[in-house]
């Protein structure tokens, strides 16, 4: 299947899931005669936005065909969609600025490594666009030890969160903090649904683990956001870092992740697991 193919598949599965999803009332709908309240059929869709039922059923069959602006617009508006989720249709739609795909190394440039070192104690890791881990610095291996015991292939968060038994020990609120993952990478992963690493990690995922299947296939969409995170340590107890993720400007396929604490017990409890500074390259097996 060609890349524009793929695209127009996921915009035609996107579609159809946020229809489904419509509060009716809230966009001035009764119920549908049979006491349905959620959901609008095709036909509603077209009506309120402005454009032709054959031509919005089209669109939802991942035809071959090219939506306006102006209408993608219109039925982001009848579908009450948020700005994460415009974003997502934009992209899907060819909208989105061109996207050049980089070849993804088993390892971080030594620049970004010696950025990661620099980092420590503060747990601090770098991705690439299909969230696999190339580079970590002392402090996010012991915090998470088994980022440097995985295998180069099953080096990649999201495959971590949802096939690692440890990390649910880890994340304490694990059935929301995987649910909101899924999201931000779907949010992301639009303009690489064509990559065969992407595709290949979606469908290892799907097949695996049933919470991944299930929170794939809801098309939620969710960017990133700052936020605090807790996690178990099984040496230092509750630990609450905040999350944060940088783009570099002279490597923007890779993604900097960094937990910084918040208070000064925990900082000492960080030091303490991570007193020394090493070099924690992700080098191939």
């Amino acid at each position: 299947m060609s890349p524009a193919a793929e695209r127009r598949l996921a915009l035609a599965d996107f579609l159809r899931s946020r229809r489904a999803k419509v509060a009716r009332h809230e966009i001035g709908l009764p119920s549908d005669g049979r006491g349905k309240v959620i959901g609008l059929r095709r036909e509603e869709v077209s009506y309120l936005s402005g454009v032709s039922v054959t031509w919005y059923t089209w669109l939802e069959q991942a035809r071959d065909i090219q939506p306006s602006r102006e209408v993608l617009n219109a039925i982001c508006r009848t579908m009450l969609l948020d700005e994460p989720e415009r974003a997502y249709v934009f992209e899907l739609a060819g909208y989105a600025t061109e996207v050049v795909h980089a070849d993804t190394a088993n390892t971080a440039p030594d620049a970004v490594q010696h950025l990661l070192d620099a980092l420590d104690p503060n747990p601090a890791y770098v991705v690439f666009h299909d969230w696999s881990i190339s580079g970590w610095n002392a402090a996010y291996e012991s915090l998470y030890p088994k980022v440097a015991q995985a295998q180069v292939e099953s080096r990649n968060l999201l495959w971590m969160i949802f096939t690692d038994p440890s990390v649910r020990e880890l994340l304490p609120d694990w059935e929301s903090t995987s649910r909101r993952f899924i999201a931000e990478f779907r949010a992301e992963v639009g303009p690489f649904l064509d990559d065969p690493d992407v595709a290949d990690l979606i469908a290892r995922l799907t097949g695996e683990s049933p919470h991944f299947r299930e929170g794939w296939n809801s098309h939620s969409v969710e960017l990133f956001t700052s936020r605090c995170r807790e996690f178990n340590h099984p040496q230092l107890g509750r630990l609450v870092l905040e999350h944060h993720r940088l783009a570099l400007s002279d490597q923007p396929h890779l993604h900097l992740v960094i937990y910084t604490t918040t208070s000064t017990e925990d900082a000492r409890r960080l030091f303490a697991l991570a007193p020394g500074v090493g070099h924690r390259a992700a080098e191939p097996e």
